[in-house]
């Protein structure tokens, strides 16, 4: 399992778990795959711009990475 974490950017984390997309737009209000910006930024760069503290972005990850463990069981 990749683990997600804060310093990967969003097309990173898309590419290797696409179904994490719909976590990030949903309950973050994260659209950047599609954004080129999205394709370069690091994670916590992107949720910083859209108004996320720290503690919120490593909330977000430990989500995203729960949800990672979910699928590949």
């Amino acid at each position: 399992m990749t683990k997600i974490n804060k310093k990967m950017t969003m097309g990173e984390i898309l590419e290797r778990h696409p179904q994490l997309g719909s976590i990030l737009m949903e309950e973050y209000d994260l659209r950047c795959g599609g954004c080129p910006m999205g394709q370069m930024e690091r994670l916590a760069e992107g949720a910083g711009s859209h108004g996320m503290n720290d503690k919120q972005v490593e909330e977000m990850v430990k989500r995203l990475n729960e949800e990672i463990e979910k699928l590949e069981k």
